[in-house]
């Protein structure tokens, strides 16, 4: 199911859609020369930050198994170089790492379409980090960035993904009450219906 991570920095929240990723692509990873999952952050420091967690996973895999690591990931951002695209572009990575500005690029863009489309079985995995960001008239853009990723890649059951270190309720709320909230800014963010019972929070 698609869910969203409410959970204090620090706390573990991109373990929660890693492995999951990691999982879904060792059972079946054929991803037909596409991105299987994206992974929206709305900074470069996170894409540089995950990007940094991924490669020291991958060397400690290796290092203990003296296998290649299962997964292909890379980060796409503006600081990418231009060899580094070239070489993404022959051969996309199931796992690309980038930010909510080169999302779009990557659906308007001629030379970058090659990245995200149904063949091979189409997007399984959309992730947005730190959701609460995206409010007022940016929240309504990336929201419908969203809609036009689905319509252009997303597989049957696509997987939505949000996290968030703090979402926007009233103090006093209860529990229930807070997944409700967070619940219904899924629902309209990602155009996809979430309950209550798909937030969990830190406790």
């Amino acid at each position: 199911e698609s869910y969203v991570v409410t959970s204090g920095t620090g706390s573990g929240k991109s373990l929660t859609y890693f492995l999951p990723i990691v999982d879904s692509l060792m059972r079946r990873p054929d991803t037909g020369g596409r991105v299987a999952a994206l992974v929206v952050y709305p900074m470069n420091a996170l894409v540089n930050s995950q990007h940094q967690a991924l490669i020291a996973l991958k060397e400690g895999y290796e290092r203990r198994t003296g296998r290649p690591f299962p997964i292909t990931f890379a980060r796409y951002t503006g600081d990418t170089t231009e060899a580094e695209r070239e070489a993404l572009r022959r051969n996309p990575p199931q796992v690309l790492l980038t930010n909510y500005v080169m999302a779009e690029l990557l659906l308007v863009r001629p030379e970058d379409q090659r990245f995200l489309d149904r063949l091979g079985g189409g997007l399984r995995f959309l992730v947005f980090d730190e959701l609460h960001t995206y409010r007022g008239r940016q929240g309504a853009d990336v929201a419908m960035l969203i809609r036009r990723l689905k319509e252009r890649c997303a597989a049957p059951g696509l997987i939505h993904v949000g996290t968030s270190a703090t979402m926007a309720a009233q103090p006093d709320a209860t529990a229930a009450e807070r997944r409700a909230t967070v619940a219904e800014f899924a629902t309209r963010f990602f155009g996809h219906p979430f309950t209550a019972e798909q937030v969990i929070e830190e406790t």
